[in-house]
This record gives structure tokens, C-alpha cells and sequence, in this order.
């Protein structure tokens, strides 16, 4: 009886740490690498990404984005947040890998000439490009 106690203790104690070691998980970075494609590059780093990715979180982006200006009809996209960062030689048109990375700060000077982008908005960390073909 004694060692089964010890036993369910022992289990105890191991599922506990796994929960609280769970719960210490940094939110600012969403796990999963995406693929993105710069869709839209409008002035002053008015950025339009879209992902197909099945795993990227839906909540995050708009469905369905009509560009006020041309009226054309994008799917599954999202505004550029972090702006600093977003690697230039990225042109329109053209696939990248990323990261979600929800805590970045925006640290540089931006203009404010306005160019329709969706209302949802990402922050993302860039971690290789490819050429579209």
C-alpha cells in the first residue's frame, strides 16, 4: 500500500512539473514556421502577407480582404507589424519563412502615407526567404 502511494506521488509530482513547465512558456512567440507571401507592398512598409499554411491561426488574420484602391480580392492575409525588421530585399510577389512574434517593438521612423492594408495585424520575424518561381 505504502508503495503504491509513493507511485502515485511520484506521478504526481512528474505531471505537475510538465503543467508548470508548460505554463513558463514564452506567449510572445506562437510555435510554428509559415510560409508567407508579400502580396502587397505599399508605401511606407504598408505590407500585405498572405499564408495557406492549415495551422496558422485563423483568429489571426482577415478571411477574405478587398484592397479598397484596386478592388482586388485577397485570402487569408494580415497588415505587417513589425516593420523595423521585415528584410528589404523581399519584393512583391515573393515567398519567405516566418515566425509569429507578437513582442517585437517597432523602433524606427515610419511615414505616414496611407495605403489600404487589412485591420489585422501581425508581428513577424522573417527567418529565410526564397524566390517565387
Amino acid at each position: 500500500m505504502e508503495r503504491r502511494i509513493r507511485s502515485l506521488g511520484k506521478k504526481i509530482f512528474i505531471v505537475l512539473f510538465f503543467i508548470c513547465n508548460a505554463c513558463e512558456k514564452n506567449d510572445s512567440k506562437l510555435e510554428g514556421i509559415f510560409t508567407g507571401k508579400l502580396v502587397k507592398k505599399g508605401i511606407c512598409m504598408n505590407y500585405v502577407i498572405q499564408v495557406d499554411d492549415k495551422s496558422f491561426p485563423k483568429n489571426l488574420i482577415e478571411e477574405i480582404w478587398i484592397d479598397e484602391f484596386s478592388g482586388k480580392e485577397y485570402s487569408n492575409v494580415f497588415a505587417l507589424e513589425s516593420v523595423c525588421d521585415f528584410p528589404e530585399d523581399i519584393n512583391q510577389d515573393e515567398t519567405f519563412k516566418f515566425i509569429i512574434d507578437m513582442k517585437k517593438e517597432n523602433l524606427c521612423a515610419v511615414c505616414k502615407a496611407y495605403t489600404p492594408v487589412p485591420s489585422k495585424y501581425i508581428s513577424i520575424t522573417v527567418i529565410n526567404n526564397k524566390k517565387s518561381e
